[in-house]
């Protein structure tokens, strides 16, 4: 099957369907569809309801008996038949003429016969055997499980689901790291695949599933089947070991009655026939299907498209993978004894660009309205518009599942963790309008005594108006006279239009005196540069490119609206083992430096004529920053100081009685004596030892007690690291990570390769508007609580989260346990809350509100979960984990809860059916996937080339990352360059990732948010690598190149216009590396290709597909 097929647009959550006139909704067989209620689950293994029995037209069944298959057919576990006494190419097309199908009833327990031993096959298979005996055919179908339908459960109102997807698996073996087992040699797992047309186009169904099937221990396996053959409906032969980025139309059924036998040769060029209904889609959805595109396989010939309806919810049969069924390219060509080799082709497995492209598909033209409570956003991939209509936008909050089971119980069962990904000040795009502010005057804003939430659009008015219900506690509140208003017919305010906080998910307060620091309000904000001069930094050119980049960034200095000057102050300071103040007071006619060399004791100096307003000492700086390369330009000083310097800083903050950021530009371990004193304790002996979580915490406590005296002041910390070799990012980044503050990474910095980077990086830091002295709670209504918290702040309490600054780029990310019983009718609520002051010095309230679902059955929950969600979350509970235990413990923990997840909804919500086929939810099909990539991430996987300092840095990094950030992160986009014609100026379609995805005839442009790699094929042709790179042959290009040369001509344009694109969606730059095809560079470039096997141990994605589905599988049994 090929998963680079499209998907039919399937209408966004919640919303009513299209209905297209003229197309009634078949059901099974042709018949009219049911207008029955849905009915809930049965029981797992209990009867299965609404089974439809009317066979299809042409197919007889017999009366479903009552007793267990015949006991002379091979089983292997829940009653699956094994290949037995037939050869691998003996697969029936049909049933033969007088072979009556049998339904096993869907009361009967899941393996009520005794099971016989599978039937073990020799490791190399004989490509055919003799064609099978008539009796042995009656024998192998009576044997058969046929899978029933599965009853709904009740669907979300107004929303359809297609039918469950398979999926199937190949024998990789793992890694010798002793996590992953590995499948005997030449043993076949078997895989299944719905065919198009096999399925009626029915809509709703229990939550839709993805199943696919690995090998059980002994031999291959027949596959389970749907009910009996349809027309058109055949099995292929076995898929061969093929390359995979080839596909070919799927095998077409003989008709009924017909079988195959005979030697082998190449299949005839047959095409299945058009059937009525649609297409059905590599999700597990129907509708029309987008036309081929240039870098996917083609769809399925010939099958038809309609719109989709919304019809009755009826029953429909699972969507299976079928081993057998896959189309193996190039079947004829290959010699006999290498098309038994069974192997999982990877456009069978759930592939995220189909996920991706599909929901961009379906849900980028229409915007998002959040009116309606528990929606489910379309995916952080997906470019939309939010329309705010009660709550907050999904750029705000994104939750990892929209549906919250009712009880804790139900809670533990599921193991899906309940956390929301927050990310108060997020930054909108310009379609979109910034929160409403609202100035209640001198009240200040409406709140509920008991449980002091805010006024929001869930909050009930009653007794005409002059009380309110809050909706978090339940506390009667009255409402003071000045905010009174009447009620209409409905219950709501007569104004509940005209107030923010009354209609609006998100919205801003202004803050009185009484939210103020000691019941004054605050002065602006300052900025403090502080620059390291030792001998690296001037050698490196570091401390000149940079005084020249501050003349004109100072600038751009974030202000407040339509401000015609920044309100922010600014100070210097220059470092190595002492420190240097300068006073550029605008009445000087130069600056005045000042030295401390007492770093134990730090004081300031000078308070009059430190911070400054920028253009009234315009000239005092400039002439400042023009002497300061000079001054140090002969320095032999190699040794630093850390500590002193940010306590100097904070000591400034704190005499101008001011919030503010330190930017630390630094170079090397502070070894010079001094508070904060580090040693190089770097030891790569220590990787996967029970020391190895040492590597990752702080040296020293002095640090964590500066960063709290900082959060204190409201001083926070972003910091430039230059090192040339181990500088302990573990201990430096911890002040910038608990003040909420960023750290930048530059290793080797040489200002010809690195100047863009780090220009780009420090102007939209500095740019970039910031809450400063930020305190922010989460509330939610009775049944709930947060009870853990991450990201970059710190917390002096179990309820506040603490940020000595934050900007639009910084998530918070909470968790949720239960602490009472939840009920569908209300839901639940959460409302954050943050305090903050602005870039001009205004103390101000930002709110965000959101109304969730809540369940009683799983089924639910496991609809509207959201995968990308999910995986920021579990990546930054492992990357806390690995503080405190080992890394093998931590990625064994991932393991195991993704298995209970995945194990309890194919338990509780998957139709039953063979223990041999893994059943993944339709939105959590790319779990695996995506977990994999976290397992195999430089934390967790360490490759030889990875410094313990590259560790520290991304562990950091991502523990306040947004979901769109970790999405990319983790799962690189890789965009073929040279597929689409040179004049489609659009961002090409991206393909997996994946070494069988490249073509060396090709250039690929790869990207993970921090990295872009241009990837050139030894191939590419001569005329491509002129307009590209300006050189006549491959040979010529410079490998490692870190930007293209600007040539006049189409494509040029279109591949620096390309970069330039994806730049601007990043919060970082990313630094552009050339990569040529057999260069030593690929080796770190294919360290991004995360679906196949990583150097450092990882497996790949089918290798740990196969795994995940063995560890499932020991959970049930």
């Amino acid at each position: 099957m090929n998963v680079n097929q499209s998907a039919p647009p399937v209408p966004p959550f919640g919303q009513p369907q299209p209905v297209y006139p003229g197309y009634h909704q078949s059901s099974y067989g042709g018949q009219p569809g049911s207008t029955a209620a849905p009915t809930p689950y049965g029981a797992y293994n209990g009867p299965v309801p609404g089974y439809q029995q009317t066979p299809p037209p042409g197919v007889s069944r017999a009366p479903a008996s009552s007793g267990a298959p015949p006991a002379s057919t091979a089983q292997g576990p829940c009653g699956q038949t094994a290949y037995g006494q037939f050869g691998q190419g003996d697969v029936q097309n049909g049933p033969s003429s007088g072979v009556q199908m049998q339904r096993l009833p869907g009361s009967q327990p899941f393996a009520s016969a005794p099971l016989a031993p599978v039937v073990s096959q020799p490791a190399v298979l004989q490509p055919y055997g003799p064609p099978p005996t008539s009796a042995q055919v009656t024998a192998q179908l009576a044997g058969m499980q046929i899978s029933g339908a599965v009853a709904p459960a009740p669907p979300a109102s107004g929303l359809g689901y297609g039918s469950p997807t398979s999926l199937a698996s190949a024998s990789g073996s793992f890694p010798n790291s002793g996590l992953y087992g590995s499948y005997p040699q030449g043993q076949a797992p078997p895989l299944g695949q719905g065919h198009p047309g096999a399925q009626p186009p029915q809509r709703s169904v229990p939550p839709q599933a993805s199943s696919f099937t690995p090998p059980a221990s002994g031999g291959p396996r027949m596959p389970s089947m749907t009910g009996p053959l349809l027309p058109g409906q055949s099995f292929g032969g076995p898929p061969v070991s093929q390359p995979n980025h080839v596909s070919s139309p799927p095998p077409q059924a003989l008709p009924p009655g017909t079988q195959m036998t005979g030697p082998p040769g190449p299949p005839p060029p047959m095409h299945s026939s058009q059937q009525p209904g649609y297409q059905l889609q590599q999700n597990g959805s129907f509708g029309p299907a987008r036309g081929p595109q240039s870098n996917y396989g083609s769809p399925y010939p010939g099958a038809a498209t309609f719109g989709s309806q919304p019809g009755p919810p009826q029953p429909l049969p699972p969507k299976r993978l079928d081993p057998d069924a896959i189309p193996s390219p190039q079947l004829n060509e290959l010699p006999p004894q290498q098309k038994t080799r069974h192997r999982i082709d990877p456009d069978a497995i759930p592939s995220p660009i189909q996920v991706i492209e599909d929901d961009r598909n379906n849900r980028g033209s229409e915007p998002f309205v959040t009116g309606v409570r528990g929606q489910v956003p379309p995916l952080v991939t997906t470019n939309f518009l939010v329309k705010d209509q009660g709550n907050a936008s999904p750029r705000y909050i994104r939750c990892t599942s929209y549906n919250i089971p009712c009880t804790s119980d139900m809670a533990k069962q599921a193991q899906v963790p309940l956390a929301a990904v927050i990310k108060p000040l997020a930054r909108l795009p310009p379609e979109e309008a910034s929160p409403y502010v609202v100035d209640h005057g001198e009240s200040g804003p409406l709140r509920c005594n008991r449980c002091k939430a805010y006024m929001c659009p869930f909050m009930q008015f009653v007794e005409g108006g002059r009380r309110f219900q809050c909706c978090f506690c339940s506390c009667i509140n009255d409402v003071p006279p000045q905010y009174f208003q009447h009620l209409d017919h409905t219950g709501k305010r007569v104004d509940a239009y005209d107030r923010p906080e009354l209609s609006l998910g998100s919205y801003e307060f202004l803050a009185t005196v009484d939210y103020c620091k000691n019941n004054k309000f605050p002065i602006p904000p300052a900025f403090i540069f502080m620059i390291d001069v030792s001998y690296n930094a001037v050698r490196s050119g570091l401390v000149r490119l940079l005084c020249e980049e501050l003349k004109s960034l100072l600038d751009f200095l974030p202000r407040e609206g339509g401000a015609e000057e920044s309100a922010i102050r600014v100070g210097f300071v220059t470092y190595n083992k002492v420190l240097h103040f300068y006073n550029v007071k605008s009445s000087l006619a130069q600056p005045q430096m000042m030295v401390v060399s007492d770093v134990g004791d730090m004081f300031v100096p000078l308070l009059d004529g430190f911070l400054v307003n920028v253009s009234e000492s315009r000239a005092v700086i400039t002439s400042l920053l023009d002497q300061i390369p000079e001054m140090f330009a002969d320095t032999r000083e190699t040794e630093t100081v850390f500590a002193p310097v940010v306590q100097a800083g904070m000591e400034a903050l704190k005499a101008a009685e001011c919030a503010g950021k330190l930017f630390l530009f630094h170079t090397s371990l502070p070894i010079a004596e001094a508070p904060g004193k580090l040693k190089n304790r770097d030891d790569r002996k220590l990787i996967n030892t029970d020391k190895e979580k040492t590597l990752f915490q702080p040296q020293s406590g002095a640090y964590q007690t500066l960063a709290k005296e900082c959060v204190a002041q409201g001083c926070c910390v972003d910091l430039f690291l230059f090192p040339n070799q181990y500088v302990d990012v573990a201990t430096l980044s911890v002040v910038p990570q608990l003040t909420g503050g960023s750290v930048y990474k530059y290793a080797c910095f040489q200002v010809e390769n690195d100047q863009e980077r780090f220009l780009s990086d420090l102007r939209r830091d500095v740019q970039k508007v910031v809450g400063f002295d930020a305190v922010m709670r989460v509330r939610t209504s009775t049944g709930i609580r947060a009870v853990d918290f991450f990201g970059a702040f710190y917390m002096s309490n179990t309820t506040d989260v603490e940020l000595a600054g934050l900007d639009g780029d910084k998530t918070v990310t909470v968790e949720f346990k239960h602490d009472d019983r939840l009920n569908e009718e209300n839901g639940a609520l959460l409302q954050c809350a943050l305090l903050y002051t602005s870039c001009a010095g205004q103390r101000r309230l930002r709110i965000h509100n959101l109304a969730l679902n809540c369940c009683t059955q799983l089924a639910d929950l496991y609809r509207n979960c959201e995968t990308d969600t999910l995986i920021n979350y579990m990546a930054k509970f492992a990357y806390r984990g690995v503080l405190s235990s080992p890394v093998k413990t931590v990625r064994d923990t991932l393991i195991t809860q993704c298995a209970q997840i995945l194990a309890c909804y194919r338990k509780n919500c998957a139709s039953p059916s063979s223990a041999g086929q893994l059943i993944l939810p339709e939105c959590m099909k790319l779990l695996p996937v995506y977990l994999n990539c976290v397992l195999k991430s430089e934390v967790l996987q360490p490759g030889a080339e990875v410094t313990t300092d590259d560790r520290a840095y991304v562990r950091q990094l991502v523990t306040s990352m947004d979901v769109a950030e970790t999405n990319v992160f983790f799962y690189p986009r890789l965009l073929p360059l040279t597929k689409s014609p040179i004049e489609n100026t659009t961002e090409p379609p991206a393909v997996r990732a994946s070494e069988e995805r490249l073509s060396n005839g090709d250039i690929y442009l790869l990207e993970n948010g921090l990295n872009l790699f241009l990837w050139v094929g030894a191939s590419v042709q001569q005329g491509v690598v002129q307009s590209l790179f300006g050189v006549s042959s491959f040979s010529q290009i410079t490998s490692g190149l870190s930007v293209l040369p600007v040539l006049d001509n189409l494509l040029s344009k279109k591949v620096r216009g390309l970069i330039d694109s994806l730049r601007a969606q990043r919060s970082r730059y990313m630094k552009l590396i050339v990569v040529k095809q057999e260069d030593k560079l690929e080796m770190l470039f294919k360290h991004f290709l995360v679906e196949d096997k990583s150097l450092s141990g990882g497996a790949s994605y089918v290798d740990f597909l196969c795994h995940m589905h063995k560890e499932i599988r020991q959970l049930l049994s």
